[in-house]
């Protein structure tokens, strides 16, 4: 099996390496593997799904005073 670096994954990917191995230690990249302090992510790895909420449900909302003294 051949494997890819952070690196390479990010740019196969479009994001950065941070970002790829932040996925890696929560697990959301199948078959990635720490292998000393160096994630070892499958060639044919698929991009994990977006995990930030888009539906806008958790927006904050802006209170305004009552006008109350």
């Amino acid at each position: 099996m051949e494997y890819l670096s952070v690196r390479e994954a990010a740019a196969k990917w479009n994001l950065k390496p941070r970002r790829v191995q932040i996925m890696c230690a929560e697990g959301r990249i199948e078959g990635a593997v720490r292998i000393a302090n160096i994630w070892a992510i499958p060639t044919a790895a698929a991009r994990p799904a977006d995990g930030r909420v888009r539906s806008g449900k958790y927006r904050k909302t802006c209170r305004t005073s009552t006008g109350a003294a």
